[in-house]
This record gives C-alpha cells, sequence and structure tokens, in this order.
C-alpha cells in the first residue's frame, strides 16, 4: 500500500497597504508546491489589480505600482484557480496572520458565506516557529536567509513569487534540510510497523563538506568552556 503524498503550499502576498481593515487590498500572490518536503514545478503566480491606490510606502518596498496593475484581474476572476490550488494543502507562511487576514477579508468582500483560509488549509507559520528556534534574534526572511547561508542577493525589492521561493528553501532549511538523503523516504512495513531502511543511492554526488574556519573554531572552544563553567562537566571535553 502507498504512503499518502504530504502536500504543502509555500504561500506569500504583496499589497497595498498593511490593513485590510482600512481597506487595503491584495495585489500578489505567489505559491510553490513542495510534496514531501521537496519542491516541484508546479507553482501559483498573479498579478492584480486592486482597485485602488497602493500607499507610497507599499511601492518602496515591493515595486509594483499603480500603472503596472491596471490591465491585471480582479481577484474575483483569479479566486476560484487560487482557492483549488492551495485547497487540502498544508500552507507554510512567514507571519502567517498577515497573508491570511488580507485573504480572508479579500474571500469576505466577495460572500458573506465565503469559506475562510484556514477551512480549506491548515497553516504553518514560520516565523512563530522561528522565533521558537532561534529566540531572542532577528527572524524576518532576510536574516534566516543569512543564518542559513542562503544566497539572496537577487532579490533588491520583495516580490510574493520570489519571496514564496525563498521561503520553502529557508522552510526546508529550518526544519530539518531535505527531507530524506536516501532514494525515497522511509515507508512503513504493513507486518511490523518499522520503517523500511533503503540503501543510498550508487553515484549520487558527494555530500559538501566544509571546514570551519579559526574564528568558528575558538568560538566554539569558548562556547564548550562556558557550558564546563556553567554545569561543571562538558562531555565535550572530556578526556576520550
Amino acid at each position: 500500500m502507498s504512503r499518502q503524498k504530504k502536500r504543502q503550499v509555500v504561500l506569500d502576498t504583496e499589497t497595498t497597504g498593511l490593513n485590510p481593515q482600512e481597506g487595503h487590498r491584495v495585489i500578489e500572490i505567489g505559491c510553490v508546491e513542495l510534496i514531501n518536503r521537496r519542491l516541484t514545478k508546479n507553482h501559483f503566480h498573479v498579478y492584480i489589480n486592486p482597485e485602488r491606490t497602493i500607499d507610497a510606502g507599499a511601492i518602496e518596498v515591493h515595486g509594483i505600482t499603480n500603472e503596472f496593475l491596471t490591465d491585471k484581474p480582479l481577484f474575483k476572476d483569479i479566486v476560484q484557480d487560487f482557492l483549488a490550488f492551495i485547497r487540502g494543502a498544508e500552507l507554510v507562511i512567514h507571519n502567517a496572520p498577515f497573508d491570511v487576514g488580507f485573504l480572508n477579508y479579500e474571500l469576505a468582500r466577495l460572500s458573506k458565506n465565503a469559506e475562510r483560509i484556514e477551512a480549506l488549509s491548515t497553516v504553518f507559520d514560520s516565523l512563530v516557529y522561528a522565533r521558537k528556534k532561534h529566540p531572542g534574534q532577528r527572524n524576518s526572511l532576510d536574516a534566516l536567509c543569512k543564518r542559513y547561508g542562503i544566497d539572496n542577493s537577487h532579490r533588491e525589492l520583495h516580490g510574493a513569487l520570489l519571496d514564496a521561493e525563498i521561503l520553502a528553501d529557508v522552510y526546508l532549511l529550518m526544519t530539518g534540510g531535505q527531507g530524506s538523503l536516501l532514494d525515497e523516504e522511509p515507508v512503513a512495513d504493513t507486518e511490523t510497523d518499522q520503517p523500511i531502511i533503503r540503501q543510498v543511492l550508487v553515484g549520487r554526488s558527494p555530500l559538501a563538506v566544509i571546514q570551519c574556519t579559526a574564528e568558528e573554531l575558538l568560538l566554539h572552544e569558548q562556547r564548550l568552556q562556558a557550558i564546563q563553567k556553567a554545569s561543571g562537566d562538558c562531555v565535550w571535553l572530556r578526556e576520550s
């Protein structure tokens, strides 16, 4: 019996401003698909005419102008395709209340009985996760890219599809890297309910080995000494 595939959609939006309750609207939606923690070539991307002007501060962030959006579809014209793309998936969103709040506002404008995003998909907030994993540190998307060694130098302005692609890389590294180094992820044996371990692919590219710098080695040694001082017994300093 085949194992059920886990589908995730990494999502980002751009908007005319910061608060939908002040009448601000969604102007761009970008989504990329993950199946079993692997990026597919499937994505959803659309620009939307908000039927209102964009705040100057927002234009400075994403670079999308009022003129650019004049011939773009309205939200009502793309909503069915968008909902079909995300339905049943787990949404991965950085600062989810912002994007989900705007999308729910757009849906409510079309119908008072419209389903909310949370009823269509589960939501994983990568910002909440990052704050728990890296307390007291900056956890913006740019800061996480720097922390996990992701090159986002080509990102001069925010854009929904580009940010979704970058967030997908951040999410995979932050939550454990690749789904599996094997040819398939382990599956359960129906007889023993134990994972089946498969052989590593022969001929695959060797894993990269990144050597520590002298500065990193010094910081590591200082950290071990601090643990030794605080606990009285740092296992990594014990003689073998």
